[in-house]
C-alpha cells in the first residue's frame, strides 16, 4: 500500500542501553574503592576474624540446633548433615547419617527446614543457597539405606498430610501463591489444590499441633484466611474457616474436635486466643478463650493436649504464661532477665509433658530450658558447661519521644567499664512491619561487650515489640514518629552518661535503613558513623514502581504514593534519598547485594552517589574551618541475597 514504509529492524532503546552502561560503570568504580579502601583494614579485619571464630568455637557446641522428638528418636542437624539418634544419645558419634549436602552435591546450600512423615518412612528437607530467596525441597525414603525419592525446585513451605502425601506452596518471584499436593504412593502424581488471586497475600502451610488438619494460610499484611486440609481425607477439597475480612488476622491450632483460633478479631485490635467447634467456624462462633494485657507482645503460642503455652514480651521482659484446659487456670512466669529471644524446639507429639525452648540474648549465647506441665516449673538443661558472660550488664530503659509515647530500650555493657561517656556506643534500629529488632545471640556483639563498646537496642513505633498497635503506630503516615522515637532514645543515652555523639555508632538493615537514614538527614550531630546492611533508603522511587516483586504488597505499610499524592508528600518528608541535604554528615558503610531482589541496587547507588556529592560540597565551603569529610563507602557483595547468611558468609561479612 502508498505510503507504508517497511519497517527497519527494530532500534535498541538507546535510553536503556545508556543507563545499563551507567549502572555498569558506577558497580565497577564502586568496587575498585571498596577494594582499595578495605586494604587499610587488612590487619584489623584479621583480628577481628580470628576472636570471632574462637567465640564461634567456645559457644556454638553449647547451642546446638533445635532437635526434632518422634517418640525414641531424635532427629537433628549438624554442619549440613541430618542425624537420627535415640532420644538418651544426641551426639553426632552414635547417630545414623540420614542426609548429608556434601554428599548429594548441594554442598553450597544450608538446610532450612526438615519435616518427617508421621509414620518416620519419609523425610522432606528444604535446602537453601546464598545467591537466592528460593529453596529446593528434597524428599527422602528413609530406611536401612535412606534415598532420594523427589526434589521439587522453588519451595516454600511443606507439610506431610498423611505418611506417603505432601502439600507444598510453590515461589516464584517472592510470591507463593500456589499450593500443590503430591503422592508418594505407586501413582505418583502432583495436583495444584489452592490458587491465591491476590498480588498482596502469601500463602504457607502449616500443621496442627495433633496432625489432624493442615492449614492453608493466606496473608497479607493486615488480613489473613486459613483453608483446612482433613489430615485423615488428604483428597477432599480444602475447607474455609472464614472468608478473608479487611484487617482480620487469624491463625489456626486444633484440639479435641475444636479450632483454636489466634486472631485480632474484636476490640481492641490485639492477639486473643479464641475457639469455635471444626463443624461452625465462622466468627459468629469464635468464643474468647484469654485475652492478652495492653503492649503486650505475643510471640509464639503452642497447643498442647491439655495446656496451651504462650511466650509473651511485656516492656522487653520475657514471660511464659501456661494455659490449662483442664483446670481453666492461668500460671504466669517470668523468664530470667538477660533473655531477649525464645526459640521453641519442636516436638510434633502434642501429648508430651515437657516443652522446651532456648533463650538468648544477642551477647548470650542459646541456653536451652524445660518447663514441665506437671510440676509447673522451669528446668534449666545443662550442657557441656560454657561460663556465662557474668559480667555483662542489662539494663532497660524507657525514653520519652516527641508525643510523650515512652520507648524501650534495652542497653547491654560490661559491667567493669568506668567512664562510660567515653565509651563507644552501637544504636541498633528497625521499627517496620510489626516485627521486632533481632536479639538473638551473635558472636561479633559479644567481641563488642569485651572490647568495652555499649550496645542499645531502640524498640521504636512500626516494630513489633509491645504489641499490634505498636506496629500501626508506626506505619503509613505515622512513619514519622519511629523517626522521633529514635532521636528521643539516643539523646536519652547519652543524657544518662552512656557515650556521647562523637563515639557513637548507628546500625540498620533493611527496612530499618529507612530511620537510620532519615535520622542521618534531620540530626546527623547526634552520631558519628553510621552501618546500613542492604538499606531501603529510596522509598519513594520503589514505591512508584509497581513492576517491582513487593512493591504491591508493600503499600499496607508505607502507603500508596501513585494513588493518594498526601501520602507521595508524606513519604517525600521522611525518605532518606529524598531529603540528602548540604550538611556535615556522619561516615557511612553500606553493604549491599548485586542479587537483591528485595532491594533494588540501583536505589542504594543512588543514594551513595548523592551522599558523598552533599557531603563534599559541605566540605568545600567550609574548608577554612578545618572541617572533616566523612568516609562514605558501598561494599557490593557479588553473592549473598538480603536472608540470613550461612556462618562463614556472615563471617567474612
Amino acid at each position: 500500500q502508498e505510503g507504508t514504509k517497511i519497517p527497519s529492524k527494530r532500534q535498541p532503546d538507546t535510553s536503556i542501553i545508556t543507563s545499563e552502561l551507567l549502572y555498569k560503570d558506577l558497580l565497577k568504580s564502586e568496587q575498585e574503592n571498596w577494594n582499595n579502601i578495605s586494604a587499610r583494614y587488612k590487619a584489623m579485619t584479621k583480628r577481628i576474624k580470628e576472636k570471632l571464630e574462637e567465640l564461634h568455637n567456645k559457644y556454638t557446641f553449647s547451642s546446638g540446633s533445635p532437635r526434632i522428638r518422634f517418640g525414641e528418636n531424635v532427629y537433628f542437624e549438624e554442619n549440613g548433615c541430618i542425624f537420627l539418634s535415640k532420644a538418651d544419645d544426641v551426639d553426632e558419634g552414635n547417630a545414623d547419617i540420614l542426609f548429608s549436602t556434601e554428599d548429594l552435591g548441594f554442598s553450597d546450600a544450608f538446610i532450612q527446614r526438615i519435616r518427617i512423615s508421621p509414620d518416620q518412612g519419609h523425610m522432606a528437607i528444604s535446602l537453601k543457597s546464598e545467591n537466592s530467596e528460593e529453596a529446593t525441597c528434597v524428599i527422602m525414603k528413609l530406611g536401612h539405606f535412606p534415598v532420594v525419592e523427589k526434589v521439587i525446585p522453588s519451595v516454600f513451605s511443606f507439610e506431610w498430610a498423611t505418611n506417603d502425601v505432601l502439600y507444598y506452596t510453590s515461589q516464584k518471584n517472592l510470591k507463593c501463591q500456589n499450593v500443590f499436593m503430591t503422592t508418594l504412593t505407586n501413582q505418583k502424581h502432583t495436583e495444584l489444590v489452592y490458587t491465591e488471586q491476590d498480588a498482596r497475600f502469601f500463602v504457607d502451610i502449616y500443621c496442627t499441633k495433633d496432625r489432624r488438619f493442615l492449614t492453608i494460610n493466606s496473608n497479607s499484611k493486615t488480613t489473613s484466611e486459613v483453608w483446612l486440609v482433613d489430615c485423615r481425607h488428604p483428597f477432599k477439597l480444602p475447607a474455609l474457616v472464614q472468608a478473608r475480612t479487611k484487617g482480620l488476622i487469624y491463625h489456626i491450632e486444633h484440639r479435641n474436635d475444636e479450632l483454636y483460633i489466634l486472631t485480632t478479631y474484636g476490640e481492641p485490635a490485639e492477639y486473643k486466643l479464641m475457639k469455635a467447634p471444626v463443624a461452625s467456624s465462622g466468627m459468629e462462633n469464635w468464643q474468647l478463650v484469654y485475652a492478652l494485657e495492653k503492649k503486650t507482645k505475643l510471640v509464639d503460642l503452642e497447643i498442647f493436649r491439655d495446656h496451651c503455652i504462650m511466650f509473651l514480651k511485656n516492656s522487653g521482659h520475657l514471660y511464659l504464661n501456661v494455659i490449662s484446659f483442664v483446670s481453666h487456670s492461668v500460671q504466669s512466669l517470668k523468664l530470667p532477665t538477660w533473655a531477649c529471644e525464645f526459640e521453641l524446639e519442636s516436638h510434633p507429639e502434642h501429648t508430651t509433658s515437657t516443652c522446651y525452648f532456648q533463650l538468648t540474648s544477642p551477647v548470650h549465647p542459646p541456653k536451652r530450658f524445660a518447663y514441665s506441665f506437671k510440676e509447673n516449673n522451669l528446668i534449666e538443661q545443662a550442657v557441656q558447661e560454657v561460663p556465662i558472660i557474668t559480667n555483662c550488664h542489662t539494663t532497660r530503659l524507657l525514653a520519652k519521644s516527641k508525643d510523650e509515647t515512652l520507648v524501650p530500650i534495652t542497653v547491654f555493657h560490661n559491667m567493669n567499664s568506668k567512664e562510660l561517656h567515653r565509651k563507644p556506643l552501637l544504636v541498633h534500629v528497625y521499627g517496620a512491619y510489626g516485627i521486632d529488632l533481632n536479639m538473638s545471640f551473635k558472636e561479633e556483639k559479644l567481641m563488642l561487650i569485651e572490647e568495652g563498646w555499649i550496645l542499645a537496642y531502640c524498640h521504636v513505633r512500626g516494630g513489633g515489640e509491645l504489641g499490634l498497635s505498636w506496629h500501626k503506630d508506626g506505619c503509613q503516615s505515622n512513619k514519622l514518629k519511629g523517626l522521633h522515637d529514635l532521636k528521643a532514645c539516643i539523646m536519652l543515652l547519652h543524657k544518662l552518661g552512656f557515650s556521647q555523639p562523637k563515639y557513637t555508632a548507628l546500625s540498620a538493615a533493611s527496612a530499618g535503613g529507612v530511620l537510620a537514614g532519615a535520622l542521618c538527614n534531620t540530626d546527623p550531630e547526634l552520631i558519628r558513623a553510621m552501618v546500613l546492611q542492604a538499606p531501603f533508603v529510596d522509598v519513594l522511587n520503589t514505591m512508584m514502581k509497581t513492576h517491582l516483586p513487593l512493591t504491591i504488597e508493600e503499600q499496607e505499610e508505607w502507603g500508596n504514593p501513585l494513588a493518594d499524592e498526601k501520602c507521595m508528600k508524606y513519604i517525600k518528608s521522611y525518605c532518606p534519598y529524598q531529603n540528602i541535604k548540604t550538611q556535615c554528615y556522619p561516615s557511612v558503610f553500606i553493604t549491599a547485594y548485586e542479587n537483591d531482589q528485595r532491594i533494588p541496587l540501583t536505589g542504594v547507588l543512588r543514594y551513595v552517589q548523592k551522599l558523598r556529592k552533599a557531603a563534599l560540597d559541605h566540605a568545600s565551603r567550609t574548608r577554612k574551618k578545618g572541617n572533616w569529610i566523612p568516609n562514605i563507602i558501598l561494599d557490593i557483595q557479588a553473592n549473598g541475597s538480603h536472608c540470613d547468611s550461612s556462618w562463614e558468609d556472615s563471617l567474612n561479612e
